[in-house]
């Protein structure tokens, strides 16, 4: 099962892009700031109007599909969340039921494991205005993944996380990885890609410059080229860090 891409074009922002993700693996989506990343996300997950190129799920046109499958089968999580409501924290994961007619017992059931994973329960009362900037963003995760979708699209999703729950939430995505799903985050610590990620595909002015295993597409010669940085790779597969 596959989300395919094929010349994307959006605005300047997205250049010819294509390429397709697939499920069982982790993509790490990298590149400088401009380079189109948070774009790519959002038009892969049927968000953003293309000007040219078509995204396809599984062989279907995304923008053909019906927004409620859709929306069963892409889970995508933006890097600003914004929220209308002072909802709690259990309320706001059960919306990502929305999509689905299964019944009360099976939302209740896909919502207590999604607080579960997030590391949400002792809050689930707590208003989302009472949270930390990281325990918000694990709620917000816990709405997306609520949904049990086959796809995750996740921008930035490390953000104002501190590292024990970076690493917590790297091993999550591996683990629903491993089960079938098919995981795409965009990342800016190019050692958490390197070392969580099966696939990275790199991003400069809007087109795909490397697409490959981390050792290849975050080699130093690629980091040079577009980050403009001298850098070396220090450690072992799995545990390398990044020094100038």
């Amino acid at each position: 099962m596959t989300i395919t891409a094929q010349d994307l074009a959006l605005n300047g922002r997205l250049d010819g892009i294509s390429l397709t993700l697939r499920q069982n693996e982790v993509t790490a989506i990298c590149g400088p700031n401009g380079a189109g990343k948070s774009s790519l996300l959002a038009a892969l997950a049927g968000i953003l109007p293309l000007d040219g190129g078509a995204v396809r799920l599984d062989g279907d046109l995304l923008a053909a599909l019906d927004p409620k499958d859709r929306a069963r089968r892409i889970g995508f999580l933006p890097q600003h969340g914004d929220l209308a409501w002072d909802l709690s924290v259990e309320v706001l994961a059960g919306l990502g039921r929305l999509p689905w007619t299964l019944g009360p017992a099976e939302d209740a059931r896909a919502v207590e494991r999604a607080l579960a994973d997030m590391q949400l329960e002792s809050l689930r009362s707590r208003a989302v205005s009472q949270l930390s900037g990281g325990e918000r963003a694990r709620a917000l995760l816990a709405r997306v993944l609520a949904g049990e979708p086959t796809w995750l699209l996740a921008d930035e999703p490390l953000a104002n996380l501190d590292l024990a729950h970076q690493l917590a939430l790297l091993a999550h995505f591996a683990k629903l990885a491993g089960q079938g799903l098919g995981v795409a985050l965009v990342l800016h610590d190019l050692a958490q890609a390197m070392n969580h990620a099966g696939r990275v595909v790199v991003l400069q002015h809007g087109r795909v410059l490397a697409d490959g295993p981390p050792e290849q597409a975050l080699s130093a010669e690629v980091i040079a080229q577009v980050w403009g940085v001298n850098v070396r790779w220090l450690g072992e597969t799995g545990a390398r860090a990044l020094v100038t």
